[in-house]
């Protein structure tokens, strides 16, 4: 089978002038100071254009002169100048008239946006303060060719008067009136998603054939809805625009169905939404959750070693002896064999037979060792029957093996177009094919196999496959490393791709006490995202971030978009034989559970006994990877079958999921080619810290006090965040606090305790709940304060 390879060219290299023309191009500082300069510009062009309505008539003799000379500086009387008095000539008179404020209002927004001092959709705004400038100079031109224009400019403008006197002699005033109309329904509609459901409302069939009363009753409930939507605006106007990312406006109210009388069919379908499906801004557009390093640039193939191999094709001399030493060697034991055909693939061939009928399959995989013995090979491996095929399946190594290069497989189209959620290119198969999994559909993974077989290297690849397809800010790493040796590497790359606790200084785990906490952490974060899922109604985190990403869900509700986040645990064998139940019952909690909220684990171990790959691991590790192992039994506890005995080391593995089981070649990439990856990443503009996981306090501690004597010098560091839940909610109740930050009763009855000491609640009271004391957060910072 020939290999086709993908070749890639190499980028022509840039010059530094270039570089550095890019490099500053995307500087957060020249972004600031570009910004900076436009906010000045714009408000000199405000001020001159708010000059223009009281010295405008003073300076158009001058200006229209069109000459202009610092000797003019005296005769000027524009606020902001010579300059400043011909720039609001030409806004003002020559070109839109008074709607060029709203210019100017775009020219600010860029300016805030480039200085990062609000989020907002810049082409929309473009494309609002446009249409409401055309639109607002045709209809102050309308309305002045009535009243007549101000003695000395144009309401409108001469834009706006040329459009006018244009579209009146075509289609006549009736036609602008229409038109004016027409344009600023469809702005409306485009500004907010209020207009549609309003104008239905409003414009309904039913309005017609109402009673005077029922008129009535709509009229003033419509009222009471526009003043909340109209002091809702009020109160957002600053916030409008401000952060596309955590959105602008108040959730939108609902609907208002106008009434009808019975049997009567409704003929728009208005249908009243449910509070919490009420948020909506997706007129703002989506939600680009790779806003944060919009400038990130995943790593090029160009990093990767690339090997000199020969071509695919096994030597057919090869071929054909091992066909005829198969034959003999079968023959030999009363085995006749109809038909064989070989697969060659990188590092060996496998020999499908199709032997004379009656023959049973156990005679020939008695004959493993044998055939093993005819081709003097090191180990073979007997699949029969090969599934679904009716053939028989003996794989022998290769004399000379390839090397399946990180390169090879990573620059592959099918690699590259994959739509999987977590992509993990292992290797290549026996048939010479990419093997691709999705981590996502696992969910979570078993690593197991012998020192030196190939299981740090085939870790390295899974992290790399990630690396190359997911963004900062939809992946992140949990590594746990007890051996200190396999993943320092990634460190350079920890404010982009790795999560942590906060108090925890390196990201890569490799203290017993750190791996406890942040096993507990992880399912703290679980509960926390099962939390937003459940607010939302959606059933996994494909479909809670498609929902945030359009903008249907309230970031000031808690809602954020999730990153996967992927554990992986090296030497696993170590830390069970440490901490037993203590790290194994976290570790089966989030295999139980994580899946919907995209946490993935990876546990790896070179030690598959029964005492560390229990059969509470086993059961919630449906997929499993067997690198080389010792013996028959250390096969079995990993893959319920042998075969990863028979293997032949260096990469070589079987992949094992539900029934199915596939031998691949596992992928080679090398340390120095880790390091010029994650060298790249880590030379990039990342987070300002790594990814933080929530603090999970442990229940045992006393938090304070204890018993009756309650000493408030030493309050449970919640102390003041359940007080404020408390104040907030007016309910003095222990499981509240308890439900709320996921503490064991015994803490938050503490904590219950330290709030009636200082005054925040009352005594208890039998089964009712405890009085609040305090009536708002204001009183309570004072007290709090004191």
């Amino acid at each position: 089978m020939a290999k086709h390879r993908t070749k890639i060219k190499k980028k022509q290299s840039k010059s530094p002038f270039w570089e550095a023309v890019i490099h500053y191009s995307t500087s957060k500082r020249v972004h600031f100071v570009l910004g900076l300069l436009i906010c000045f510009f714009t408000i000199y062009c405000g001020v001159a254009l708010i000059s223009f309505f009281f010295t405008g008539e003073a300076d158009q003799s001058i200006v229209k002169d069109g000459i202009l000379h610092n000797g003019l500086a005296g005769e000027i009387k524009n606020w902001a100048g010579i300059r400043g008095a011909y720039l609001a000539d030409v806004f003002v008179d020559k070109w839109f008239g008074i709607p060029s404020f709203f210019l100017i209002f775009f020219f600010g927004s860029l300016g805030f946006r480039l200085m990062r001092l609000c989020r907002m959709h810049l082409f929309k705004r473009l494309l609002i303060c446009l249409a409401l400038t055309v639109w607002s100079s045709v209809f102050l031109a309308f309305v002045f060719s009535y009243l007549g224009d101000i003695s000395f400019f144009h309401a409108g403008g001469l834009h706006g008067a040329f459009l006018f006197d244009l579209l009146s002699a075509n289609i006549g005033n009736i036609g602008v009136i229409l038109l004016l109309l027409v344009g600023l329904i469809l702005i409306a509609v485009f500004l907010s998603v209020r207009t549609v459901p309003l104008l239905q409302t409003k414009l309904h069939f039913d309005n017609l054939r109402k009673k005077p009363a029922d008129d009535d009753a709509e009229d003033e409930n419509i009222a009471t809805v526009d003043e909340k939507d109209e002091k809702e605006e009020e109160d957002n106007e600053e916030d409008e625009y401000e952060d596309k990312e955590i959105g602008d406006v108040q959730p939108e109210d609902d609907d208002v169905i106008p009434e009808k009388e019975p049997d009567e069919e409704v003929p728009f379908d208005i249908v009243a939404k449910d509070k919490d499906e009420k948020y909506d801004l997706s007129e703002l557009g989506v939600y680009d959750p790779r806003l944060d390093l919009s400038s990130y640039k995943f790593p090029n193939v160009s990093l990767l070693k690339k090997y000199d191999t020969p071509d695919n094709q096994v030597d057919e001399v090869e071929q054909k002896y091992n066909k005829n030493r198969i034959i003999k060697t079968l023959a030999d034991f009363g085995i006749g064999i109809v038909h064989i055909q070989a697969t060659p693939g990188p590092t060996l061939t496998l020999y499908e037979v199709v032997p004379d009928k009656g023959v049973k399959v156990a005679r020939i995989r008695s004959l493993e060792d044998d055939i093993a013995l005819s081709l003097s090979a090191v180990s073979i491996r007997i699949i029969a029957p090969m599934p679904g095929k009716g053939t028989i399946g003996i794989e022998i190594p290769n004399k000379k093996p390839q090397t399946v290069s990180m390169e090879s497989v990573i620059s592959l189209r099918q690699f590259a177009e994959t739509k999987y959620e977590l992509p993990i290119i292992l290797g290549r198969t026996i048939a010479n094919d990419p093997f691709i999994l999705d981590l996502a559909k696992m969910p979570h993974l078993l690593v197991a196999g012998a020192t030196g077989q190939g299981k740090s290297v085939g870790l390295n690849v899974i992290i790399t496959s990630l690396l190359y397809k997911k963004h900062p800010a939809e992946l992140k790493f949990v590594l746990t490393d007890p051996k200190m040796v396999e993943f320092n590497t990634y460190e350079g790359i920890e404010r982009h791709y790795l999560a942590k606790l906060p108090d925890m200084e390196k990201a890569i785990i490799t203290d017993f006490e750190n791996v406890k906490d942040t096993l507990k952490s992880l399912c703290k974060e679980m509960d926390n995202r099962y939390n937003l899922l459940t607010e939302a109604h959606v059933r996994n985190i494909s479909e809670y971030n498609a929902k945030f990403i359009n903008r249907h869900l309230n970031p000031e509700k808690g809602h954020k978009f999730m990153p996967y986040i992927v554990v992986i645990i090296d030497e696993f064998g170590d830390l069970i034989m440490t901490a037993g139940r203590e790290i194994e019952m976290p570790i089966a909690r989030i295999a139980q559970k994580a899946r919907a909220v995209g946490i993935h684990m990876i546990i790896a171990t070179q030690r598959p006994s029964t005492k560390i790959i229990t059969g509470t691991i086993k059961a919630n590790f449906p997929a499993k990877i067997a690198f080389k192992v010792s013996s028959r039994t250390d096969s079995q506890i990993i893959l319920d079958s042998s075969g990863a005995n028979k293997l032949i080391g260096r990469g070589d593995l079987l992949f094992s999921q539900g029934n199915d089981m596939t031998r691949v070649q596992c992928a080679f990439i090398s340390t120095d080619e880790i390091e010029g990856i994650v060298k790249f990443i880590g030379s990039q503009p990342g987070f300002e810290t790594a990814y933080k996981l929530p603090i999970v306090f442990d229940e045992n501690s006393d938090g304070g006090g204890g018993g009756n004597s309650v000493d408030l010098s030493t309050r449970d560091p919640i102390f003041e965040d359940a007080a404020r839940l408390i104040v907030l909610s007016q309910q003095g109740s222990t499981s509240l606090i308890q439900r709320k930050f996921s503490i064991g009763y015994n803490r938050a009855g503490r904590l219950m305790d330290q709030l009636e000491k200082a005054g925040i609640v009352g005594a208890m009271d039998g089964s009712k709940g405890r009085q609040v004391l305090i009536a708002d957060e204001h009183a309570l910072d004072l007290k709090l304060n004191n």
